[in-house]
C-alpha cells in the first residue's frame, strides 16, 4: 500500500459515522465492470452498483470516451437563454423511452434536485391551471426522496428529518407499505397490501380536502429504507385515487430507473403512468453527476401557455442543467444499455437472483428477505439495545471477504450492476451466508 498523500481529517463525509471511519478508513482507489480495486490492491465484488447508479458495471470504455470527445470539444454551455446538441438529443431519447405521454425533459443535478423540481412543477402547473390553492404535498412513511428541504419534507425516514425539522409546512404521509407478519418473504410484489393505498382517500384527501392537494410523491419500489416491495395492485390503486381527484402522481425512480426491475422504468413493471418520473443515478452510469424529470405533455403545455409571450414560464434552473459531459455520459449510457440489451439481462437474470438471495433464509437472525427484479433486501432481527450492529458487522465482514454490500438499520440491501453473472451473484450471496454465519455464533 502506497503512503497516503492527504489527510483523512478536513473531509466532512455524507451519510457515515465519521469518527468511526476515519479510525479504520475504507478507501476505493480503482473499479472496472464488477469490482473496485482498494488502497492495498484487494479486488471487491460490488454488490451495490455502487450507489444504486452503476447500472453497466464500472469504467466502461464508451461512456469514457464519449466523456472524454466531449470535454475536449466544449466543457460548458450555458443553460439559460442557450443550448447544445446533447441536451436536445438526449431529451428525444428519453421521451422515447418513458411510457405514455411522458414526453418532455427538465435537466437537474442529483435526485435531490429532481425531486424538488417535481414538487414545484407540481405547485406551478395546479396554479397555472387557476388552481393555485392546491399546495398540499403528500409523501409517505419510510419513503427517501433526497437530501434537499423539498424531498426531505416528503419524505419520511426520521433519521434524515429529526435535525432539520420539516420546511414544507403544507405536507402529509401515508403510511408505509411493509408488513412482514402478511408478506414476509415474499417473492417479487406481495399478494397483500393494495388496500393500504386507500388512506390516501379514507384518511388524507378528508383532512385536506382533494381542492387543496397538489401532488403525491412515492417510489414505486423504496429503495434506501431496505427495499419495500410495492403490493400487488397497491400503485394502481394511487392511480385511480389522483385521477378521481385531481392529483398529481409523481414517481421517484432515481433508484428504479434504467434497468433496475427489468424495463427501463418501474413504472413500466408494474403497468402504471404517472405524472411525473424524476431520475437521475443510472441515467449517466453514475460517471457524471445528473437528474432530471420527465414530465407528461399535458402538464409542460399547461405550465407554458398560461405564461405571457416571450416570458420565461418557469422561474427555475441550475448552473450546471444539462451539462454537455453530462449529457454526454448520458446518450453513451443509454447507448450501451440497448446494445448490449442490458434491461433485457436483468429480466433474465431476475429469477436466478431471487432464488439465489432467498436461499439465506435459514441464516442466523434473517427474519425477511424480498426482492423485485435485480433488487433485494435482507432484513435481520435488530440486536437488543443496540440497533443496526448487527448490519454493519455483517457489511464489514463482507468487505473483509472481498464484497461490498449497503445496509440501511438492520436491512441488508442489495443491487449489482446488471452485467452481473450468475457465478457472480453466487459469489455475492455465498460470502453473505458465510459472513451471517460468523456473525450469529459471535
Amino acid at each position: 500500500m502506497k503512503p497516503r498523500d492527504f489527510q483523512l481529517d478536513p473531509y466532512w463525509m455524507p451519510f457515515t459515522a465519521n469518527r468511526q471511519f476515519k479510525a479504520a478508513p475504507r478507501l476505493f482507489v480503482a473499479a472496472r465492470d464488477m469490482h473496485y480495486i482498494t488502497e492495498d490492491g484487494r479486488r471487491v465484488l460490488d454488490g451495490t452498483s455502487g450507489l444504486w447508479c452503476v447500472n453497466a458495471g464500472h469504467c466502461r470504455p464508451k461512456i469514457i470516451e464519449a466523456v472524454k470527445k466531449q470535454v475536449e470539444t466544449m466543457d460548458y454551455s450555458p443553460a439559460f437563454q442557450m443550448g447544445h446538441p446533447g441536451a436536445f438529443r438526449l431529451a428525444e431519447r428519453l421521451a422515447q423511452l418513458a411510457p405514455g405521454d411522458l414526453d418532455h425533459v427538465f435537466y437537474v443535478n442529483s435526485g435531490s434536485e429532481a425531486v424538488d423540481t417535481a414538487l414545484k412543477i407540481a405547485l406551478a402547473c395546479h396554479r397555472a391551471r387557476g388552481e393555485g390553492h392546491r399546495t398540499v404535498l403528500v409523501g409517505r412513511e419510510r419513503g427517501y426522496h433526497g437530501a434537499g428541504f423539498g424531498g426531505m419534507s416528503v419524505g419520511g425516514i426520521p433519521a434524515n428529518r429529526k435535525a432539520f425539522g420539516n420546511a414544507l409546512g403544507r405536507v402529509d404521509h401515508l403510511g408505509h407499505t411493509h408488513y412482514p407478519r402478511e408478506n414476509a418473504f415474499s417473492r417479487g410484489q406481495p399478494a397483500w397490501g393494495a388496500h393500504l393505498a386507500d388512506e390516501l382517500e379514507n384518511r388524507i384527501i378528508p383532512l385536506h380536502d382533494a381542492s387543496n392537494i397538489a401532488a403525491v410523491i412515492v417510489e414505486p419500489m423504496a429503495g434506501s429504507t431496505g427495499v419495500l416491495v410495492p403490493p400487488k395492485g397497491y400503485l394502481e390503486r394511487l392511480r385511480a385515487i389522483c385521477d378521481k381527484h385531481g392529483l398529481l402522481l409523481i414517481f421517484d425512480e432515481v433508484i428504479t430507473g434504467f434497468g433496475r426491475l427489468g424495463p427501463c422504468f418501474a413504472a413500466q413493471a408494474v403497468g402504471v403512468v404517472p405524472d411525473m418520473i424524476t431520475i437521475a443515478k443510472g441515467l449517466t452510469n453514475g460517471t457524471v453527476p445528473m437528474g432530471a424529470v420527465i414530465v407528461r405533455r399535458g402538464i409542460y403545455e399547461t405550465v407554458v401557455q398560461a405564461a405571457p409571450p416571450d416570458t420565461v414560464e418557469l422561474f427555475h434552473g441550475y448552473t450546471y442543467s444539462g451539462h454537455p459531459l453530462a449529457t454526454a455520459a448520458a446518450e453513451a449510457s443509454l447507448a450501451l444499455y440497448e446494445e448490449e440489451r442490458l434491461f433485457e439481462r436483468a429480466q433474465q437474470l431476475a429469477p436466478y437472483f431471487e432464488n439465489a438471495v432467498h436461499s439465506l433464509r435459514e441464516m442466523p437472525h434473517v427474519i425477511d428477505i424480498r426482492n423485485m427484479g435485480l433488487v433485494a433486501g435482507i432484513e435481520l432481527e435488530a440486536k437488543p439495545g443496540k440497533p443496526t450492529e448487527r448490519a454493519f458487522r455483517t457489511f464489514l465482514r463482507c468487505y473483509e471477504k472481498g464484497v461490498m454490500i449497503r445496509t440501511t438499520g438492520d436491512i441488508i440491501a442489495l443491487s449489482p450492476p446488471l452485467i452481473i453473472s450468475k457465478q457472480q451473484i453466487d459469489e455475492l450471496v455465498g460470502v453473505i451466508g458465510d459472513a451471517l454465519r460468523e456473525i450469529g455464533r459471535d
